[in-house]
């Protein structure tokens, strides 16, 4: 800062729009001001400048900062972008010339000042050069949640925010993953929001707040807003989703509503979780999956929860068709991508009986435990691969050695799922010998444990000294090509790779 014979910059937040709801710092910093600055649009008409205007005197010095643009059409050299850098290096090169002449001088903002204000751009460029304080406001967000007199966010839930701006696929993505959430800046990005809202599960849950605490106020269901009518100053608001989950449906079906969501989670926890994936959990009235696999998933207030053996995967599916059926929403909670050895399957299965042929069912993709596996090794998957399940649960052995005979010899890349478990401990060792009759003793195998979990354990060892006891169902077997390559890294860590060029046959 400089020296004290500098005036005093603030910013004001004056909150949405009722002048009552201005704070009493802010009316105390207004009068204490010289210059009262304020941004407008060419028209001339400042919001800010309105709410605060009862408190504005003849004899404070006014600032009116026009911006000469309103939309991204330009003829400036530097675009959109170029035209308001250079408003904002000009306006704040004219609220310098008061502060060096020991003005104090108030810059207004609607709602919050550092919260998609105007005013951040004077801060930015004056505040490391003058004294500065900045006056909090309620903001649009807390006035639109007050008017529509519904939670905005309660306990563990979470609030985002989004500009109406970012892209559809942005848009889409986010809102399906959180709990709350607020859109600014609609108008012309209604349409968009909208779609966004519906394709990620969330229209029907979405209120309409415009000009919240000013005159011409309006609220209401989302769905219901014609596009045309929406104006800049206006919000899309998603409240709190704790205690809106619909109560228990009749025993008669509810046409339209009930759906099953086959969702993968991963191989761990949430930072394996796609956003389209967290929306579908955070939006079911019941979760169904293996115990292990649901208590992944964060506890939410109304959801009923349904946990089971993992070998129970058909009573699993028809028991979510048959809650669905009933009109609840339902989402089968399964481990990795749910298409890989995984819940799916059964899930489609019984949905083909013709008792659930009218009831929808979605499976969402999850991030494979082979994926997983191949990144924390490096890419031992970057060619040709084929995967196996080494259980013989569901298939014979003879089915297993059939496949892994086959495989090895037409040197593709292994990934190994359910190599072994308590009550079965030979399968990883039958498996070696089979894959040693194609295979040099050196290949490279990664195993990876509890992937994504707190005790993972990704290493690379040779073929032949795989050792049988130290896999678990919680291990994945990676066992590379003639082409899989290592090396010893400067860390310390082994990482292997598949080149995707394969060598020309002789």
């Amino acid at each position: 800062m400089s020296g004290t014979s500098t005036g005093r910059l603030y910013g004001v937040g004056l909150g949405p729009g009722d002048p009552s709801l201005m704070t009493v710092r802010a009316v105390e910093v207004i009068a204490e001001a010289d210059v009262i600055a304020y941004h407008s649009a060419r028209h001339g008409r400042s919001i800010a400048r309105s709410i605060a205007a009862r408190h504005i005197r003849p004899d404070h010095i006014e600032e009116a900062l026009v911006y000469p643009v309103t939309t991204e059409t330009t003829d400036h050299p530097g675009g959109y972008r170029g035209a308001l850098e250079e408003f904002y290096e000009e306006a704040a090169a004219r609220l310098a010339v008061h502060l060096d002449a020991g003005r104090t001088v108030a810059v207004l903002a609607e709602g919050d000042p550092l919260f998609y204000g105007s005013y951040m751009h004077m801060h930015k460029r004056l505040a490391d050069r003058y004294p500065t304080e900045v006056v909090p406001g309620v903001t649009s967000v807390s006035g639109a949640a007050a008017r529509l007199g519904v939670p905005l966010v309660e306990a563990e839930e979470v609030l985002t925010i989004l500009p109406g701006t970012l892209p559809e696929e942005e848009l889409t993505a986010r809102l399906a993953s959180t709990d709350a959430a607020v859109v600014m800046k609609l108008g012309r990005t209604f349409p968009k929001v909208r779609r966004a809202l519906e394709r990620s599960g969330r229209l029907n849950e979405a209120r309409y707040v415009e000009r919240a605490t000013m005159e011409g106020e309006r609220t209401g269901a989302l769905a219901e807003v014609a596009a045309d009518s929406v104006p800049y100053f206006s919000v899309a608001v998603l409240p709190s989703r704790i205690g809106a989950t619909a109560p228990e449906p009749p025993v008669d079906a509810v046409p339209g509503r009930g759906e099953v969501v086959v969702v993968g989670t991963g191989p761990a926890g949430p930072l394996w979780l796609t956003p389209e994936s967290k929306g579908a959990l955070a939006g079911a009235d019941d979760l169904v999956g293996y115990t292990t696999y649901l208590d992944r998933v964060p506890v939410r207030a109304g959801q009923r929860r349904h946990g089971s053996d993992n070998r129970v995967e058909s009573e699993r599916a028809e028991f979510a068709l048959e809650l669905a059926r009933r009109g609840r929403r339902v989402a089968v909670v399964s481990g990795g991508d749910p298409g890989v050895f995984a819940m799916a399957t059964a899930v489609l299965e019984a949905a083909a009986l013709p008792e659930y042929a009218e009831v929808p069912v979605r499976v969402l993709p999850g991030v494979t435990a082979a994926n997983a596996a191949a990144a924390a090794a490096g890419a031992p998957l970057g060619h040709d691969y084929a995967t196996i399940s080494l259980s013989d649960r569901l298939k014979p052995w003879e089915v297993v050695a059939e496949r892994l005979r086959a495989a090895a010899g037409a040197d593709l890349v292994l990934a190994l799922y359910n190599p072994g478990s308590r009550s079965r401990t030979w399968q990883v060792g039958k498996a070696r010998e089979l894959l040693l009759e194609h295979r040099a003793p050196d290949t490279p195998v990664v195993v990876a444990r509890d992937v994504g979990g707190p005790e993972q354990s990704v290493r690379v060892v040779r073929l032949a000294e795989l050792e049988p006891g130290e896999v678990d169902m919680r291990t994945l077997l990676l066992v590379g090509s003639s082409q899989t390559r290592t090396v010893r890294r400067g860390d310390g860590t082994t990482v292997a790779w598949t080149p995707r060029r394969y060598p020309e046959a002789p």
